[in-house]
């Protein structure tokens, strides 16, 4: 782009490039409604949810078995169903990351909405065979899931402009942290007047006909849109023109494998998803072992931290964008400041919410606060990858989100075996678990962490990425 003038731009709003990022972020917020709503149908679908339940005596209740069907799930097993779809997404990240570049994205990116929305569709009917099935077909979901949610990013290589990749990106997944404040709010209501086969019917209709607009409205290429203005058409291929696209360059995993910089972000995003993951799946139980409310009062509550979660994810990416635009602090400065924000405050509000919260108010106070400032994570780690290796962006991010995603699978698998084993106090030992693991990492960030580009990701030629 040096020595060229910049394309015309054209607005931003009634444009084809950002009402396809709207219709990513309402894609987004169905995948995590279908991966979300089991915390929550949880309570309802077992006849116990605390540590050792004294009323697991029956496989079903009597009353309204048709509607709600109640199981006799041990808390260890309720865990491993809720964690078992990140073993798919887990397995997907990279084969997904490969294949974006071979297969077409529009097949991609519907057909893995399509099935995994179907699998939440036999979620009710894999229930009356065992937790067995539900467990598969979680996995399965969590398969399409990964595939949906990595493949939709490369959609931004022919659709955005590089001075709009990143308003383009976060717009769409912002998605994701809207999806389980959506969920828990509208779930609870669901399960007590419709029962809780209902939600999984609802989400999955729903991203089944998202998916069938998807194969309609979208097109892989601007040049092929029937709708998109000239001037929109001309602004984006004249300002992807403007790169030179080359063959991908060879990895250097040597010199990747010995960067302190990119392992302290590894480790910050495995203490951030076990965080964010642990919040996200138990907070409805959490809530319910304390309050004992109903599960429509409880999706109600359990929403809020997911809506300030959302809230705090934008002021922080506004917030990042203000310090680095008018140079109030340096770039390695501002991923610090953003990564201490996003790991010590819900370690600080943890810990509140454990030794100073003795009324209700007080309760949700903390719990929202600690899960809605992890999102300042977004203008430290969660691009920091960005910054040290724009060339193998890609790569490296589907690689820290593998090392991220396998602390959330660890923190729901194990949360769900310490609520199982322990009576006395297992939600002590679960949030100090998360406190240890945001404090050790920000410890090692702090030293380590670095803003600028590596020796070993600086390009000799000029290249793509």
């Amino acid at each position: 782009m040096d020595n060229q003038v910049p394309p015309r731009k054209v607005p931003n709003f009634c444009s084809i490039r950002y009402g396809i990022a709207l219709f990513l972020l309402l894609c987004n917020v169905i995948i995590m409604s279908q991966r979300v709503c089991m915390s929550l149908t949880m309570i309802t679908m077992v006849n116990s949810t605390e540590p050792r339940g004294l009323s697991n005596t029956s496989t079903k209740e009597p009353q309204d078995n048709i509607k709600n069907p109640v199981y006799n799930w041990s808390t260890e097993i309720q865990g491993i169903m809720l964690s078992s779809i990140f073993y798919g997404i887990l397995i997907s990240q990279i084969p997904a990351g490969y294949l974006s570049g071979i297969y077409s994205l529009k097949k991609m990116v519907g057909s893995a909405l399509f099935l995994s929305s179907l699998f939440t569709l036999l979620i009710p009917l894999a229930a009356e065979f065992g937790e067995a099935l539900v467990i598969i077909c979680r996995v399965i979901q969590g398969l399409f899931q990964g595939i949906a949610l990595t493949t939709q990013q490369v959609v931004w290589i022919k659709w955005a402009p590089p001075l709009e990749q990143v308003r383009l990106t976060s717009l769409s997944l912002s998605g994701l942290l809207l999806g389980p404040c959506v969920v828990l709010l509208i779930t609870g209501f669901i399960c007590d007047s419709l029962g809780w086969p209902m939600v999984f019917y609802i989400f999955g209709a729903c991203g089944c006909a998202l998916s069938l607009l998807w194969f309609v409205l979208f097109y892989e290429d601007p040049k092929d849109h029937p709708c998109i203005s000239k001037s929109e058409k001309e602004y984006i291929t004249s300002a992807l023109t403007q790169q030179v696209s080359s063959s991908a360059p060879s990895l250097p995993i040597k010199a990747m494998l010995k960067s302190p910089p990119l392992w302290v972000i590894s480790l910050c995003n495995f203490a951030f998803f076990w965080a964010n993951s642990f919040l996200s799946l138990y907070t409805p139980m959490f809530i319910n072992s304390k309050f004992h409310i109903n599960v429509k009062e409880n999706g109600l509550l359990s929403s809020l931290p997911h809506l300030f979660a959302w809230i705090f994810a934008i002021l922080a990416g506004h917030m990042s964008d203000v310090f680095l635009s008018r140079n109030i602090l340096s770039l390695l400065t501002i991923r610090k400041l953003f990564t201490l924000l996003g790991l010590l405050l819900p370690a600080l509000f943890s810990l509140c919410l454990l030794y100073l919260s003795s009324s209700f108010h007080g309760t949700m106070i903390f719990l929202i606060l600690a899960n809605a400032t992890g999102s300042f994570c977004m203008g430290g780690i969660l691009i920091n990858v960005l910054d040290i290796a724009p060339r193998y962006y890609g790569f490296l991010k589907g690689f820290t989100n593998v090392i991220g995603l396998t602390g959330g699978l660890v923190a729901s698998t194990v949360t769900g075996m310490i609520l199982s084993q322990d009576q006395d106090s297992p939600w002590l030992k679960i949030f100090f678990m998360m406190v240890a693991n945001n404090v050790i990492s920000l410890i090692f960030y702090l030293i380590f962490a670095k803003a600028e580009i590596q020796d070993w990701a600086k390009e000799t030629q000029n290249t793509y990425l």
